[in-house]
């Protein structure tokens, strides 16, 4: 595989074979990495990889990390992929490409108080590239960036883009705050002011707060369900 080229403030760490690069990422992020650190396994028919963060606010403000590098992958398929393709984001990290489920965000902290500064925060992306099985009718909900239509597109180049686009966003974030990333997030969020199953609760996404908590109407009252929820153990 060649050299990568990452924004000056990254460093990257390819991982072969079945490596998982988000568990590579938090053990460097306990050993005390430097933030920046992007890990990645481009895999024949997966790209994974992870990026450390060093947040310098509270667990519930460092959680916008999650919608953060969401938007900058859906950026980055925008600047590759052909302008048909539609991208959105679930709440909880989910992707989807033209309305099948693709491929996740996930997140990890070195703590799961809100209220805390984390050493460390990890955000992993684990994208399909091909179907994990040729019966797609096993899964019709399932699909893969190249099964649509998006076969031009290279994993090292889109790693590539989606390190650039997150740090943009990453940048807007520390500059202006979360107001820019609701308003993009906005456009991108996948079931807004519908109803249905979310994080184990029924009821009509309504919106999110300040900190991408969900704000879910469930009858006659209106839950708020923290993104923090949403954290993995490392």
């Amino acid at each position: 595989m060649s050299q990568l080229s990452f924004p000056p403030l990254m460093s990257g760490l390819a991982v072969t074979g079945q490596e998982d690069p988000f568990e590579t990422a938090c053990q460097r992020a306990v050993l005390g990495c430097d933030a920046g650190l992007l890990t990645y396994n481009l895999g024949a028919d997966l790209l994974r990889a992870a990026l450390v963060f060093a947040p310098e606010v509270s667990l519930h403000k460092a959680m916008a990390m999650l919608p953060t590098c969401g938007i900058g992958l859906q950026n980055a398929l925008g600047a590759l992929a052909p302008p048909e393709v539609a991208v959105h984001l679930e709440w909880g990290g989910g992707l989807r490409i033209n309305g099948g489920r693709c491929g996740r965000l996930r997140v990890a902290a070195s703590t799961s108080d809100p209220e805390a500064m984390p050493d460390w925060l990890v955000v992993g992306l684990e994208l399909p590239l091909w179907p994990a099985s040729e019966d797609t009718g096993e899964t019709p909900d399932q699909t893969a960036l190249y099964a649509e239509g998006c076969a031009d597109v290279k994993a090292p180049a889109l790693l590539e883009s989606w390190a650039r686009h997150a740090l943009h966003w990453i940048a807007r974030w520390e500059e202006d705050g979360v107001e820019p990333l609701h308003a993009e997030w906005r456009g991108l969020a996948h079931g807004l002011g519908e109803a249905g199953q979310w994080n184990g609760a029924s009821g009509t996404f309504l919106g999110v707060d300040e900190d991408f908590g969900m704000l879910l109407r469930e009858a006659d009252t209106t839950r708020l369900i923290p993104l923090t929820t949403q954290l993995e153990t490392p």
